[in-house]
C-alpha cells in the first residue's frame, strides 16, 4: 500500500496541509484507484455529473475569477477549477491538455502556474473575509489535482492581506524592454520577504558577472528554439485571441540583455545591433526553492504570484524568460552556477513598462465545474 505523510503548516493568509508522497503510483484501496478522477473526467470534456446541478456558488465565481488572473506559460492557462457542493470548498486542477508538451514535458511549468493560481484563490477566501485552508496534493492517485481549498475561521482581513486582492487585475506579463524609471532597493527587499514568505528564494543579481552568464545561457536555448520547427510552431499557436495578444510580441526580442521569445519571427526579418541592445532590460531575478518535487513546483507558484501582485501594486510588471529552464542540462548549469544549488523555478525581469497589454482570459463556463462534496464519515 501507498506510504504517505501529511503535515499541516501555518503561511501568511491561511493554513495549509502538506502531503509528503513516498512512492509515485497509486496502490488500491486509495482515492480514485478504480474510478475516474476529475481531472479525467475534465479532459474528456464529460459533464454527465454536473447535469443536474444549478448554478455555481458566488463564492466560487468569485474564487475562479480571481483563479483565472494568475499568470501561465504564454497565456496558455492549464488549469481547471471545481466547487464542491455549493460553496463547501474549491479545487485547483492542472488541465494537462492544456500543456505545451515540447517546451514543458514534464508540467513543471504548468503546475507553477497553477500554483500562482492557487494563490490567487487564497487570496480571494481572504478577501470574503475567511481564513483559507489548503490542502495540497490531495489525493495522490489523481496527480493533476493540486489543492483543496476550504473557508476556515473568519476573520477581518488586515491591510496587509488584502492588499493582493486589490491588484489582481492589474497584474500583467510585459514581453520586452521597460520604461527608464527604477525599481527601488527598498522594493526589492519587499518582493523578497514575500518569495521567502511562502517558502521560496527571490535572488536578485546584482553582480555583471552572474547578470551575463545567465544571459548567455538564456540566449543559448532561445537560440536552439529558434532552429526547432516543431517548438516554433508550438510557441507561434500561442499567439492570437486566445493567447498571447499580437501587440504584446511586438517588440524585437533581441532587445533586452535576456533574449526574449520570438513569438512573431522577428529575429529573421531584422538583428538588432549590439549598441542598442541591453536598454530598457530592468533588474533580473531567479525564483528558487531548496527541492523540486511537485510540491515544490506548485510553493514556487504561490510565491511567484505573491511576489508579482506585490509589485504591480507599486507599478513594476515582470517578464519571463524560462528557455534555460526547459532543458534540463542548461537548468543545471543554472542551478550550478546562478543559484548556489537551489532549483530555479523562474528567470524574470523586473521593471516599470511604458504600456501593459492584457492578456485574454477562458470563459468561467470553460474553467469552473461542479461535484457534490464528499460525504464526512
Amino acid at each position: 500500500m501507498r506510504a504517505a505523510s501529511r503535515r499541516r503548516c501555518s503561511t501568511a493568509g491561511g493554513t495549509v496541509l502538506l502531503r509528503h508522497l513516498q512512492h509515485p503510483f497509486a496502490a488500491p484501496g486509495f482515492p480514485g484507484h478504480g474510478t475516474e478522477t476529475a481531472s479525467a473526467r475534465h479532459r474528456k470534456g464529460d459533464t454527465h455529473h454536473d447535469r443536474h446541478r444549478g448554478k455555481p456558488g458566488r463564492a466560487a465565481l468569485h474564487l475562479a475569477r480571481a483563479a483565472s488572473l494568475a499568470p501561465s506559460p504564454h497565456n496558455s492557462q492549464p488549469w481547471f477549477f471545481v466547487e464542491e457542493g455549493h460553496d463547501r470548498a474549491f479545487e485547483v486542477h492542472a488541465d494537462a491538455g492544456r500543456r505545451m508538451p515540447l517546451t514543458d514535458p514534464g508540467g513543471r511549468e504548468m503546475v507553477i502556474a497553477c500554483g500562482a493560481a492557487l494563490f490567487n484563490v487564497r487570496t480571494a477566501v481572504r478577501h470574503l473575509g475567511f481564513r483559507p485552508v489548503v490542502d495540497v496534493l490531495p489525493e495522490p492517485a489523481d496527480q493533476h489535482f493540486l489543492a483543496r481549498v476550504s473557508f476556515g475561521a473568519h476573520a477581518t482581513p488586515t491591510d496587509e492581506e488584502e492588499s493582493p486582492a486589490r491588484v489582481l487585475s492589474l497584474r500583467h506579463t510585459h514581453r520586452g524592454p521597460f520604461g527608464p524609471e527604477p525599481v527601488t532597493e527598498a522594493l526589492l527587499a519587499q518582493l523578497r520577504d514575500r518569495a521567502r514568505a511562502e517558502g521560496a528564494v527571490l535572488q536578485v543579481l546584482d553582480v555583471p558577472e552572474k547578470v551575463g552568464l545567465l544571459a548567455r545561457l538564456v540566449d543559448t536555448a532561445e537560440r536552439a528554439d529558434r532552429t526547432d520547427l516543431w517548438r516554433a510552431v508550438e510557441l507561434a499557436h500561442r499567439v492570437g485571441p486566445t493567447g498571447v495578444p499580437v501587440g504584446a510580441c511586438r517588440a524585437h526580442p533581441d532587445l533586452t540583455l535576456l533574449t526574449g521569445r520570438d513569438y512573431l519571427g522577428l529575429s529573421r526579418r531584422y538583428t538588432v545591433s549590439e549598441r542598442r541592445r541591453g536598454v530598457g532590460t530592468g533588474i533580473v531575478a531567479v525564483l528558487c526553492t531548496p527541492y523540486d518535487q511537485r510540491a515544490d513546483w506548485l510553493l514556487a507558484g504561490q510565491a511567484l504570484q505573491r511576489v508579482l501582485l506585490h509589485a504591480a501594486g507599486h507599478g513594476v510588471m515582470a517578464a519571463f524568460h524560462t528557455q534555460p529552464l526547459e532543458r534540463p542540462e542548461l537548468r543545471e548549469e543554472v542551478r550550478r552556477r546562478v543559484t548556489a544549488g537551489r532549483y530555479p523555478q523562474m528567470v524574470l525581469r523586473l521593471g516599470r513598462p511604458l504600456h501593459v497589454c492584457p492578456a485574454p482570459r477562458r470563459p468561467l463556463d470553460q474553467v469552473l465545474t461542479q461535484r457534490p462534496a464528499p460525504l464526512v464519515r
